[in-house]
């Protein structure tokens, strides 16, 4: 049967997951692609068990796409405050390229005021009041390091642990490793605001060279986030299965013919968990049953809360359906009629402030809800980025990329609560003690430690090579585990 003729046959016999939906379970749309025989053979979702027992169950992994300026949110520095608008003193340039976009400007302070909160005293700037009631659920790095300044090499590094396309992403390595904990919903979850994708698309929640099948899922923004789950109006549940069962039958008729054939192997599961998702996906992301107390608490009350405080509802109720990775990405918002993410080359405190207002109501929601329900134990949430945000300006109103000393934190999930882990210089530009930098591939391996899985044994063979998700590099950073 002609392509186009199959796929109109598969809307209009009432699949309902035809479609767009449909073409991200099948080869060449997404999930199943280059799918091999030997992980075909079994189920390659089924629950497997980690190298030692792991602390935690889940990973939200809380992207602020563009970089937020770390330095104007969570590291105070006196002393960049007091230079504020001179020259960098070349004794904190040391050891560092800085021809990034904008040149070297002069030392940059926004109008920000600080605080000490909690037990730990962490500081927290005013533009993240709700966030800083959990300072004492914080880990703290306040030395991240990473490799390269433009976002689309960063995020995938971030993302991949790879500084070009093709590496599996830390959640489909998660989901190589362990399996699913829920044979009716995707094990990776990607959550994102806004219409279109996050910068780079579908490359940083990737499988990689893993088999395709432990590609992230994308959900959208909206009541319904999986295009064309519903059913049909007019089509009968009984007649959609029956649909289901006779394009299941068709396909294992001609699998008999080609046993070699993975991609037609990759079909036949594809539509085993599109049937079972309709069931269980639009349950998964309803909200209606929520009570009116917890939407507040995650801003839904608030339009400028309200899309990124439902991903992270979504994403707690993905937690307790046994998801065991969702990536959310923040979204833009408008700036002066520009549509921006948090990259703040200009116009930082209108960019940071109203970006900081999408933010810290639903994620301090989130660490809340959590708690109460007894899920932080064992799950884990990072607060991450790209990178950082330079000390000086740029075009007198922003701050440049800073791969060289920036903060990310670590909540729940068995990690040191309330604990800072190294820091930046007194201008907040370079890490200070390069033996306490952490780099992505130190995060990663972190992350798996929780999840019980020892980075420099979770291995794939691919082009006779042993890959681990650290690709070579990677330390665990026992300091930040409790």
């Amino acid at each position: 049967m002609h392509n186009k003729s199959r796929r109109d046959f598969f809307i209009k016999s009432g699949l309902g997951l035809g479609g767009l939906a449909m073409s991200g379970f099948l080869p060449g749309g997404g999930f199943l692609q280059g799918a091999l025989a030997a992980d075909l053979a079994a189920d390659p979702l089924a629950p497997k068990q980690p190298h030692f027992p792991g602390k935690v169950k889940s990973v939200i992994w809380l992207h602020q796409h563009g970089a937020p300026s770390t330095l104007d949110l969570y590291d105070y520095k006196p002393d960049l405050i007091k230079l504020s608008g001179k020259e960098v003193p070349a004794s904190f340039l040391k050891g560092i390229k800085t021809s990034t976009q904008g040149g070297l400007g002069k030392l940059y302070t926004s109008n920000r005021t600080w605080k000490q909160h909690g037990e730990s005293g962490a500081w927290f700037s005013d533009l993240l009041p709700n966030i800083a009631e959990h300072a004492d659920k914080i880990a703290f790095i306040k030395s991240s390091v990473t490799v390269g300044a433009t976002h689309d090499i960063s995020i995938l590094k971030l993302n991949s642990g790879g500084l070009n396309p093709g590496r599996p992403t830390l959640g489909a390595w998660i989901q190589y490793a362990l399996g699913s904990a829920n044979p009716d919903l995707p094990g990776y979850v990607v959550l994102y605001n806004g219409k279109s994708e996050p910068s780079g698309g579908a490359v940083n929640w990737s499988s990689g060279f893993l088999p395709a099948v432990y590609q992230g899922t994308a959900f959208r923004s909206g009541k319904s986030p999986i295009l064309h789950l519903e059913r049909p109006e007019l089509v009968a549940a009984t007649q959609q299965s029956d649909s289901l069962d006779l394009l299941k039958q068709l396909n294992e008729i001609k699998d008999s013919a080609y046993p070699n054939d993975t991609e037609l192997q990759a079909r036949v599961r594809a539509y085993d968990l599109a049937k079972r998702m309709q069931t269980s996906a639009p349950e998964a992301v309803d909200l209606s049953k929520e009570s009116d107390a917890t939407k507040a608490l995650y801003g839904l009350n608030d339009e400028v809360t309200k899309e990124y405080g439902t991903n992270l509802l979504r994403a707690r109720r993905l937690v307790e359906r046994g998801v065991r990775f969702i990536q959310v990405v923040t979204g833009p918002v408008d700036v002066d009629g520009d549509s921006r993410n948090w990259d703040a080359h200009t116009k930082l405190e209108e960019n940071h402030g109203k970006h900081a207002r999408v933010v810290d109501k639903p994620i301090a929601g989130l660490l809340t809800d959590l708690k109460a329900l007894g899920l932080l134990d064992s799950t884990l949430v990072v607060w991450t980025s790209e990178f950082g945000r330079t000390s000086w300006g740029e075009s007198g109103t922003g701050r440049d990329h800073n791969p060289w000393g920036y903060t990310q934190w670590l909540a729940g999930g068995g990690v040191k609560a309330g604990y800072t882990h190294g820091a930046t210089d007194e201008i907040g530009l370079q890490v200070a003690d390069k033996s306490t930098a952490v780099d992505t591939y130190d995060l990663h391996a972190t992350v798996l430690n929780q999840m019980g899985l020892d980075h420099l044994q979770l291995i794939y063979k691919h082009q006779g090579r042993s890959e681990r998700p650290t690709v070579v590099y990677g330390k665990v950073i026992k300091e930040l585990i409790a």
